[in-house]
């Protein structure tokens, strides 16, 4: 049987994802742990990218929801559920915001369309920013200042996600552009299924670009100058994630018909050169 957290370190390394490119100079103990979380996150996202079938899916949520249940109050079965109660008892990691990252999952099954950026942050606080706080705790804060730093950080790397992979949710059926802000630069759903480019669609991805770089800014302002180094992990994901978007922007916001992404050798500079300036 594969160790708990061995699974979670191939859970992490195989998905690609810049979070990984962040835990790599912490150490071990809050390492295990924040890639546990991470190793989380990814089985839950991947029961709604990966099965077709919603009443499937939601039996599949549902199963996730016991495991988190488990971490807290059983034995859990699955390798994740193991690595997290493991590292339960040493890091705060609430059940109920365990338990709100599968709320965020299920929006994706009963809804594909955001009425306005009030919807969407909501959306967005369940799969990224309630990341954000429980990462937080994993890399250790004195000042509860940085909670809001990292609420708003969250928000700001899930609205870069929506800008780089617009193409790719539509091909899944899914528009997660505010329809007010569409409708406002007259970018119909038909033209972002359709892959087509224009002017409109160019300043309406400015746009969120722009509230993008903003979250960045306002998630910064709010970092303590105390706990600037235990959150070096997010500072390199910002790094990584502000250097996307500036790709994203400089490349016209092709983004419908391509997925814009970084080396692996670029992130580990940008990653290496974030974690030394501290």
């Amino acid at each position: 049987m594969t160790d708990p957290h061995t699974y979670c370190q191939e859970k992490a390394a195989s998905s690609g994802s810049s979070f990984y490119y962040s835990f790599m100079f912490l150490p071990p103990e809050r390492r295990q742990a924040i890639t546990a979380l991470y190793a989380f996150c990814r089985e839950v996202d991947d029961v709604v990218d990966e099965c077709h079938d919603v009443q499937i899916a939601q039996t599949k949520l549902d199963w996730w929801r016991n495991q988190v249940k488990q971490v807290f109050d059983g034995e859990p079965q699955h390798p994740v559920g193991q690595a997290l109660k493991d590292i339960s008892g040493r890091f705060n990691l609430p059940r109920e915001q365990l338990l709100e990252i599968i709320d965020g999952m299920q929006m994706d099954l009963m809804q594909t369309r955001y009425l306005d950026w009030k919807a969407l942050n909501l959306y967005c606080y369940r799969v990224a920013s309630v990341v954000g706080l429980l990462s937080a705790e994993i890399f250790g804060y004195q000042n509860r200042q940085t909670l809001k730093y990292a609420h708003d950080l969250g928000l700001a790397f899930q609205l870069t996600n929506i800008i780089r992979d617009v193409g790719e949710d539509a091909r899944r059926g899914r528009i997660y552009l505010p329809i007010d802000e569409m409708q406002r630069f007259n970018v119909p759903a038909k033209q972002i299924l359709e892959a087509r480019y224009d002017d409109n669609f160019r300043q309406l991805m400015a746009f969120q670009a722009t509230r993008a770089r903003q979250l960045y800014d306002q998630a910064f302002a709010q970092l303590p100058a105390e706990d600037r180094k235990a959150q070096r992990p997010g500072l390199i994901m910002a790094a990584i994630y502000r250097t996307l978007l500036d790709e994203i922007e400089a490349d016209g916001f092709q983004v419908l018909d391509r997925r814009t992404s970084l080396t692996p050798l670029r992130k580990i500079w940008i990653a290496g050169k974030t974690w030394f300036k501290g």
